[in-house]
């Protein structure tokens, strides 16, 4: 199968998704087939602010038809951010959606977890992952903490790398998710892997991003549902 990435939103969660499915295809002995197109993470995160769904799919939707101008079979958004408007960018897509809500539901289910802290954007958080995970208890960060670990995530992912400072607030917050009950704290914004590999973090971590490039790889060798 021929797999469609939305990028650039923000570049370094692209590169990620990138590196990820090279690896995974590097294991199998298999050759991938992959498109990139870009799309401009300031818009997005504008977008996103707004909580503009129409919006941000009217800007997904000429991509996406280059990408099924380029023979792509499906499409998926290298951004848990992006999919704030995922419902509305499947309702318009003439391609099929590899969306990671439902993945990461039945990740969750498959892992008998019940209780996830969780980092990133302010509508993720929020939102409890925009609702898609009904089953499984959030733990979100408490007053300012909230507004800290937004505006630093959305400062790193523009910028693309992550400073001491960012770094200590997602794993003084995590910590203090896990504390107060998470089994383990999700990434659930694609570029915290900047602060977070490589390091100890001292807690429990699901990358969400993780979850969504196995799911795309095993679709894409027709191991897996969409």
């Amino acid at each position: 199968m021929h797999i469609g990435l939305i990028g650039g939103i923000g570049p370094a969660a692209t590169e990620f998704y990138y590196r990820g499915l090279v690896n995974a295809y590097a294991a199998a002995e298999r050759v991938m087939d992959l498109t990139i197109v870009h799309s401009d993470a300031r818009e997005l995160v504008k977008n996103l602010s707004a909580g503009d769904q129409a919006a941000q799919a009217q800007v997904f939707l000429p991509l996406v038809e280059r990408l099924q101008a380029a023979g792509a079979d499906a499409v998926a958004v290298t951004s848990m951010g992006g999919h704030f408007c995922v419902t509305a960018l499947e309702a318009v897509s003439p391609l099929p959606v590899l969306n990671v809500i439902p993945t990461l539901e039945r990740y969750f289910a498959e892992k008998e977890i019940k209780r996830v802290g969780l980092l990133g954007t302010r509508t993720v958080m929020e939102t409890r992952v925009y609702g898609g995970i009904p089953a499984v208890g959030c733990v979100l960060p408490e007053g300012p903490d909230l507004d800290r670990v937004h505006d630093d995530y959305v400062a790193m992912a523009t910028a693309a790398s992550v400073t001491d400072a960012q770094r200590d607030t997602f794993f003084r917050v995590g910590r203090d998710l896990h504390a107060r009950g998470a089994e383990a704290v999700m990434l659930s914004g694609t570029d915290l892997f900047l602060a977070f590999e490589g390091q100890d973090c001292g807690f429990p971590v699901i990358d969400a991003a993780e979850v969504h490039i196995e799911a795309i790889f095993r679709w894409s060798l027709g191991a897996a549902e969409l």
